[in-house]
């Protein structure tokens, strides 16, 4: 049986008396490239944040491996957030050196020779990347490291089309088998390829789990199609 990678158990989180995260119970394997999918604010980028643990649940729990997550957890996950956090000032080769100094686990050689293959300058400042340059710098950085569970929010999301196939190459090819990728996107049609799972999620809570190969025979239909039609106005 494999190893359960991410599990969230009664699961609440709310902001004041608002609560995004409605009674969550949930379970993620090892060896999984998974979707996170729903509409904004159905709770996709909350639920990434307490698996960061840079959130805490109102009640309930959420385990990484098993426990809490806390600084030892921290060391397991490998977060990008949705907006861009590097400092403009910094050159590539600074945040590729920042990444190697935090982190024990960063391949420092992995990052700069995927930053070669989609022609970034290491001796570029950030300030003067465009967004997806960014972005495709925040991913290779988080990709670069032998991390247990990967939480990405929306990690193409202003990649330009040409470079989309790149990356969700490099997605695959850097991951181990005892490790876990969820990625939360709109962009579902690019990336469906790669899911071995999906979850749809709806106000707070799991409204589908399924794997991608039985959810794409029993509908007859992509999960970007039936992502539609569960989520239809």
């Amino acid at each position: 049986m494999s190893e359960t990678i991410l599990e969230a158990r009664g699961l609440f989180k709310s902001y004041g008396a608002e609560p995004v995260i409605r009674g969550m119970n949930v379970s993620l394997p090892a060896g999984r490239i998974i979707g996170l999918l729903g509409p904004n604010g159905s709770g996709k980028t909350t639920l990434i944040k307490l698996a960061a643990g840079l959130l805490t649940p109102t009640s309930g729990e959420i385990l990484v491996c098993g426990t809490e997550p806390d600084e030892k957890t921290r060391a397991l996950v490998s977060y990008l957030p949705e907006r861009t956090y590097l400092s403009g000032w910094m050159k590539v080769t600074d945040a590729v050196n920042y990444f190697s100094d935090f982190y024990a686990d960063f391949d420092r050689e992995r990052a700069l020779t995927m930053m070669m293959h989609l022609g970034i300058n290491p001796a570029s400042r950030l300030r003067t990347l465009s967004k997806g340059t960014k972005e495709k710098v925040q991913l290779i950085l988080v990709m670069s490291r032998r991390a247990r569970l990967y939480l990405l929010d929306e990690p193409i999301g202003g990649v330009d089309p040409a470079a989309r196939e790149y990356i969700l190459r490099t997605i695959i090819s850097n991951y181990a088998e005892n490790s876990t990728v969820l990625i939360s996107t709109h962009l579902i049609s690019d990336i469906e390829s790669v899911l071995d799972e999906f979850l749809f999620i709806r106000d707070g809570q799991i409204a589908m789990q399924s794997p991608a190969d039985e959810a794409r025979e029993k509908y007859g239909m992509s999960i970007d199609g039936l992502f539609r039609e569960v989520y239809r106005c």
